[in-house]
């Protein structure tokens, strides 16, 4: 549609506008199209008139909305789109209304009316435009190839920030990451475990991970006997493994299906790379 080819031809910004209930639809289709991909802010029309008009340039794109259409407050808006030749986007419900005819690519809804005829306030109008932005939003993330990835890196935030987040941005590595040999005593094994923390040691030969031993290894297997083996006669031999660059959500499907709260990240090589704890995924806000 020309509205989505406008918006994504913009080199500036894309400027969400509207007045009253109209506003606080166009402050949110401005975020959402801001955490999808394309950059976008909220001008207030009437404090356009005031001074914002400048920071609107031949750049940018603006998308007005306005029921009527006839929204007093966006008329110096319009004009200095049409002086400045910017691409205008009117999201309406009059096809005969000022913005309508004024907008490149006018949007002209269905005017169904409000829930309520005995108090007309915008209830159906404000849903429309609100799920005709969100549409823009995901037409705009085809048009600029925007992936999961693009997404994450812009919400480093909450849980569905660390969620997006790759293993290698939650492993532990270098002294957090512990490895030991094979041929480590139990005494000498013990210590590498309690030493990091989180339950268990790698077990590496030429540089590749060839097996796991655990506090609950060692629990299990706990006999005098025991403290004259190494850590090779104990080790879980051959154990589940991640990729650095895995999604975290990975990780932890991998764990709640194995009923293990650790795993070691290896790469192409097998050679271990670092290691990623249930504990540190739920202090990071993932579930």
């Amino acid at each position: 549609m020309l509205a989505t080819q406008l918006l994504a031809g913009a080199k500036g910004r894309v400027i969400v506008t509207g007045m009253g209930k109209s506003g606080h639809i166009a402050r949110k289709i401005a975020a959402t199209l801001a955490s999808t991909g394309t950059p976008a802010y909220f001008v207030h029309p009437a404090e356009a008139s005031h001074g914002d008009l400048g920071m609107i340039t031949e750049q940018d794109c603006v998308l007005a909305i306005s029921r009527s259409g006839e929204t007093g407050e966006l008329s110096d808006l319009i004009y200095h789109c049409h002086r400045l030749d910017i691409p205008l986007i009117g999201m309406t419900f009059k096809t005969e209304s000022t913005l309508a005819k004024a907008s490149n690519a006018p949007l002209v809804m269905p005017d169904c009316g409000e829930a309520s005829e005995a108090a007309p306030a915008p209830t159906t109008s404000t849903t429309m435009c609100l799920a005709l932005g969100d549409a823009l939003a995901v037409a705009l993330l085809d048009a600029r190839g925007f992936t999961a990835a693009h997404f994450g890196a812009i919400h480093p935030g909450g849980k569905l920030g660390a969620a997006l987040k790759k293993v290698r941005d939650l492993m532990r590595v270098g002294e957090e990451d512990p490895l030991i040999p094979p041929e480590t005593s139990i005494p000498e094994t013990l210590k590498a475990i309690s030493r990091v923390g989180i339950g268990a040691a790698g077990v590496v030969e030429n540089g590749k991970l060839i097996g796991i031993v655990t506090d609950g290894d060692l629990r299990r297997k706990l006999t005098r006997e025991m403290f004259d083996k190494t850590a090779r006669e104990i080790m879980t031999a051959n154990p589940l493994t991640i990729s650095p660059e895995a999604p975290i959500a990975d990780a932890v499907q991998m764990m709640n299906a194995k009923r293990i709260t650790i795993l070691f990240a290896v790469n192409d090589a097998g050679v271990p790379v670092g290691v990623v704890h249930m504990h540190d995924l739920l202090s990071a806000g993932v579930r």
